[in-house]
């Protein structure tokens, strides 16, 4: 299956826009996409692409072949698939992706649990806030807080991923507890970087209304675990997820505010299990989402 690689190169190409930049992603040079390219246009006979000095472009034949060639390439890899999990007992290599701090406390605990149930298995975690692609990451089930859910994959949801508003008892003596969600404006509220709704946030009260409250501060993070140790430094308020904040709740190191209010992320409500469907039935799969489900079921640990 020689062509594979040229099939694959061509995909590339077309989904980084250039040969250059399928080179990157395909750990190769520039010239090594351009002879495969070639390769294929002499095979078949015709060009596959328009090539000017700006830019590449398809041509008919170029979209034509493009349509098989995704479709080859997909039913290939769901071969691989099904072929490196037959049988019913898990085996092979199962890759996971979760946020940085989410997947630290809750995910990476399961791992010895999991790879001493099933002797075949073994386990990756990959840890990461970015957004990770399913297929070409090589993830078989990714771990996403999210208010969509990507269309090409099978989500399910698993937990509520509850917010709070707090801050320290010494905080709260020095400067007052807000007593609506418009006294927020007089205290420092920290947000995520680039921005977790922007510099605003957003509440729902128990009619269902959305509430929309400017807020600020003098410094700000891009990690969730920075804002709670300010939070727990006394330096302000923080919106933060309950599975990250719920033992400090529970010691009274940090005391919520406004209850009655629901905060809102831009991120969502819900944590969801993503894969894609040729990983339904796979059975490395099955049994984490079994071993997730046992954790969140019927509380999940921080709730407890």
């Amino acid at each position: 299956m020689a062509w594979l690689g040229s099939w694959d190169s061509f995909v590339k190409v077309v989904e980084a826009g250039s040969m250059a930049a399928a080179a990157r992603r395909l750990d190769c040079t520039r010239a090594q996409i351009s002879k495969q390219i070639g390769e294929l246009e002499r095979e078949f006979g015709v060009r596959l692409f328009e090539r000017s000095t700006r830019r590449l472009s398809l041509t008919p034949s170029g979209e034509i072949f493009l349509q098989h060639a995704q479709r080859a390439l997909g039913a290939i890899q769901s071969t691989e698939v099904a072929l490196r999990n037959q049988g019913d007992a898990p085996r092979g290599v199962l890759r996971i992706s979760a946020s940085i701090t989410f997947g630290r406390m809750y995910v990476a605990p399961l791992l010895p649990q999991i790879v001493a149930k099933y002797p075949e298995l073994s386990c990756e975690l990959v840890l990461t806030d970015a957004l990770v692609d399913l297929v070409e990451d090589n993830i078989d089930l990714a771990l996403r807080l999210t208010k969509a859910p990507p269309e090409d994959a099978v989500a399910r949801k698993l937990v509520h991923m509850k917010r709070v508003i707090c801050a320290t008892p010494a905080y709260f003596a020095a400067h007052g507890e807000p007593a609506t969600p418009h006294d927020l404006v007089h205290h420092q509220c920290f947000t995520m970087l680039p921005g977790d709704g922007g510099q605003v946030w957003q509440l729902v009260d128990g009619q269902g209304e959305e509430i929309r409250i400017p807020v600020a501060s003098k410094f700000a993070f891009n990690n969730i675990d920075c804002i709670l140790n300010a939070v727990l430094g006394g330096h302000g308020l923080g919106m933060l997820p309950t599975y990250l904040c719920g033992p400090d709740l529970a010691r009274g190191s940090l005391v919520s505010v406004l209850e009655d209010y629901e905060p809102l992320s831009s991120v969502g409500r819900y944590l969801y299990a993503c894969y894609t469907p040729n990983r339904v039935r796979v059975p490395k799969v099955s049994a984490f989402l079994a071993e997730l489900e046992a954790l969140f079921d019927p509380l999940p640990p921080w709730g407890k």
